[in-house]
């Protein structure tokens, strides 16, 4: 009987073998694979953690933990959610995976630093880790705010470090891919023909590298505040809290843009090719993700509107905030304009997509009661904004996380997974998703103030309700997982386009070989001509 193939069966560039030929490995696709299982660590821990905070929340009274049990909690939830999931999930997975080959090249321009990145990754992870049992876990939340991170004896100093060389680990990878890309790009390729991915990518990269400085910066100086007594954010000696909060969120923003931008590049890659019909506006796409990150780095301070700030300042933050939302909804548009008239075939990554730009575009509507300074000082600091930031970033990007997952499985592994699985942990998860953040709507207009482990009787029916929505989202979650995994000994074998696909990574083996290809690469045109597909529709594989 033939062996089934496996990317684990395929050799290493290192000259060592068994697990040193993944620890030490160059290869961008392995390097690409160890980010996704580590990544799937963190992200079931971060589920763990939140699932315990909701049930805390389900009634009334202390029942699990109080509320430094609480703070630690829901600190280290979102620390891991922010920094270990949602900032890497996109980029480090499937960018260090697909790039060099959506653009015709072998590997990174640096694959050595592309291997540092993950070990700083690593690295930061295990000292974020290592709160829990050193010295109590940070109760701060992952903002960090002075003056209480200067004053807290909690073990804010390791969470602090663990954040900077996270942040380390993001600029080295996006300067390797605005290398790689600039350089290492097919001569064939030109600008207007790199896939959207890959743009989305390379935008995202720009961000990392301007503004994570910036954070970093930050964060050594809450540990130079805390270690040395230096009167940088503290009021009590002599310090600006306000200072913190902006140099902050001039990071923080713009951050937010480094974990949508990749997800907004997924959904554009499978929009086209589910829909049969070239991607809506090109161009346009290609620009608003460009506007994105100009502007989405300029908004930062309408997290601030009750900090004082002067009427002049509020109002320009407030309208660069609904500017930025334009290019947003040029890209919404585009994606809806291209299904139309499509010959769209239904798959789970085109499910997971569609539920993206439904859940986004509720996110981003509920932004705009944010940016206006008039709603936001009503809202603010409710739990209006726990649940607007979880539709943007979880029902944004992580449902776009999901989406390439189940789309470019296939490629990466060489294995189908199990379709009726796929849609029913879909379903799950998007409605325990609606159920659980829709009722912290009502609640934060109630004016139920976010970070609080306790509240009165008026809010109770919500955060009950709110905590079987959890329960419905992790079991969704956990069924998606075994899906995926148990593919990978038992799914059927993929062929190399199974969904005919038109960018170069369907042109080559599923799995990948060890050297992307044998031969200068021929380069799509865009718009890209899906006349060929239509012909044997659905593509190689049959699509329940």
């Amino acid at each position: 009987m033939e062996k089934a193939l496996s990317f684990f069966d395929t050799p290493s560039p290192s000259r060592y073998s068994g697990v040193l030929s993944w620890l030490l490995t160059t290869d961008h696709k392995r390097i690409g694979l160890m980010y996704m299982f580590v990544i799937f660590f963190w992200f079931v821990v971060a589920m763990f953690l939140g699932g315990v905070m909701r049930l805390e929340l389900m009634f009334r009274g202390e029942t699990l933990m109080g509320p430094q049990s609480y703070n630690a909690l829901f600190t280290l939830h979102g620390v891991i959610m922010i920094f270990l999931f949602i900032i890497p999930g996109i980029p480090a997975i499937f960018g260090n995976f697909f790039l060099p080959i959506q653009i015709g090249t072998d590997d990174v321009f640096f694959p050595k630093i592309n291997l540092l990145s993950w070990y700083l990754y690593v690295t930061g992870g295990l000292l974020a880790l290592a709160t829990l049992f050193i010295g109590g876990p940070p109760d701060t939340g992952w903002t960090f705010y002075v003056p209480f991170s200067v004053g807290t004896n909690s073990n804010v100093s390791t969470a602090v470090f663990a954040a900077f060389v996270l942040g380390m680990a993001s600029m080295l990878t996006g300067i390797n891919f605005v290398t790689t890309v600039h350089r290492m790009r097919s001569e064939k390729m030109g600008w207007l023909q790199m896939p959207l991915f890959t743009w989305s990518l390379y935008t995202t990269s720009w961000v990392q590298i301007l503004a994570t400085p910036v954070v970093s910066i930050t964060l050594l100086l809450i540990m130079v505040e805390r270690f040395i007594g230096v009167g940088l954010f503290d009021p009590a000696r002599g310090g600006d809290p306000i200072l913190y909060q902006h140099l902050f969120w001039m990071y923080s923003h713009p951050a937010v843009y480094i974990m949508i931008l990749p997800g907004m590049g997924v959904i554009s890659e499978i929009m086209p090719v589910f829909a049969r019909k070239p991607i809506f506006g090109y161009k346009a796409i290609v620009f608003s993700s460009l506007a994105i990150a100009i502007a989405g780095s300029l908004v930062w301070a309408h997290h601030m509107y009750t900090s004082g700030m002067s009427d002049t300042a509020v109002f320009v933050f407030s309208l660069l905030t609904f500017i930025v939302a334009i290019p947003s909804a040029i890209k919404v548009f585009s994606w809806v304009a291209t299904l139309y008239k499509g010959s769209i075939l239904m798959t789970p990554p085109l499910f997971f997509a569609l539920c993206f730009i439904y859940l986004f575009s509720v996110g981003g509507l509920t932004g705009l009661v944010l940016g206006a300074a008039g709603t936001d000082i009503h809202v603010h600091d409710t739990h209006f904004v726990v649940a607007h930031f979880h539709f943007t970033m979880f029902g944004g990007t992580g449902f776009a996380f999901f989406a390439a997952l189940h789309h470019w499985w296939p490629k990466m592994f060489g294995r189908m997974y199990d379709f009726k699985k796929a849609y029913w942990a879909a379903v799950f998860i998007t409605f325990g998703f609606l159920l659980h953040y829709i009722p912290m709507f009502i609640l934060g207009l109630q004016g139920m103030p976010r970070r609080y482990y306790d509240y009165v009787a008026e809010f109770e029916t919500g955060n009950f309700v709110a905590g079987f929505g959890a329960g419905f989202m992790l079991v969704g979650l956990l069924l998606m997982l075994v899906n995926l995994l148990y593919s990978l000994k038992k799914g059927e074998l993929a062929a190399s386009d199974p969904w005919g696909g038109t960018t170069l990574e369907w042109t080559i083996p599923s799995p990948p070989p060890l050297h992307n290809f044998t031969r200068e690469p021929d380069v799509p045109d865009y718009p890209y001509d899906f006349s060929e597909v239509l012909k044997n529709r659905p593509g190689d594989v049959e699509v329940p």
